[in-house]
């Protein structure tokens, strides 16, 4: 997976899988453009990278906004010339709680950033790619995408949507050299499902994850590294023939579902 000369964007890069991935393909020779609206976190990334020989790019903004999709696509062109790759990663979990419960302004916050942050990035970025005549774009769903999660219907609606936007961007750019997929993690240590076992158990958080590590045939949660690396291999030319396509990285959690929780 080589990635030298490469620029790769990635959303929500600031943390979790995002930041794991950008590490992973600065090390493998791309330059890095990480987009996130913790300022803060975006620049600690970059320098993350830099500290190992890296090269990358920090900008701040919020993927709900089409002007500042629009100003984020029109910087990394500044600055690069190109977008080789797109990891349309950034996302938000919400708050648990069944349907009869859940409010509308958690509803409408977890579906603007989810679904309409991953919609405004392929909208702004695929012009680019098929101007170019190559590309290479992976959305991050999660197996709350394939299957349901009990407590968190904005969360799984926003994931299977993703999953429909990610096979209708295939169907309509694959024949022009550019490829869309989208990678489903299952639960990942990160800072979003730590925040998710504190609203599940407030008392025991730990609880939440012996109990569904149990549950999971690996018998653990995954990393953001295992991830980024299936996210990588999809963005690579490695994967020159895939498009369309969905991959879990779950431990074989979606292939003995007892019930799913969110992952980035």
């Amino acid at each position: 997976m080589d990635f030298t000369d490469k620029v790769v964007l990635i959303t929500g890069g600031g943390n979790g899988i995002g930041r794991a991935t950008a590490a992973g393909l600065a090390e493998r020779g791309a330059t890095v453009v990480v987009v996130d609206r913790d300022a803060d976190g975006a620049r600690a990334t970059i320098q993350t990278l830099e500290q190992k020989g890296g090269k990358g790019h920090a900008i701040a903004a919020d993927v709900t906004q089409a002007s500042e999709v629009k100003d984020y696509v029109a910087e990394t062109l500044d600055k690069y010339g190109r977008i080789d790759c797109f990891f349309n990663n950034a996302g938000i979990e919400g708050k648990v709680a069944p349907i009869a419960e859940c409010d509308e302004e958690n509803f409408d916050a977890v579906m603007s950033v989810n679904v309409k942050g991953v919609f405004l990035g392929l909208r702004h970025v695929l012009p680019v790619m098929l101007e170019q005549g190559f590309g290479s774009v992976v959305n991050t769903a999660s197996i709350a995408g394939l299957l349901g999660t009990p407590g968190m219907p904005a969360y799984v609606a926003s994931k299977h949507a993703v999953m429909g936007l990610t096979k209708v961007a295939a169907g309509e750019v694959s024949p022009k050299g550019i490829r869309v997929n989208a990678v489903c993690p299952g639960p990942i240590d990160t800072r979003m499902v730590q925040d998710l076992a504190k609203q599940v158990s407030p008392d025991d958080p730990g609880a939440v994850e012996r109990g569904y590590s149990a549950s999971i045939p690996r018998g653990r949660y995954g990393t953001p590294e295992e991830v980024a690396n299936v996210v990588m291999f999809l963005l690579s030319d490695l994967a020159g023939n895939v498009t369309g396509a969905q991959y879990p990285v779950d431990g074989g959690r979606s292939a003995s579902p007892k019930g799913v929780t969110a992952s980035n």
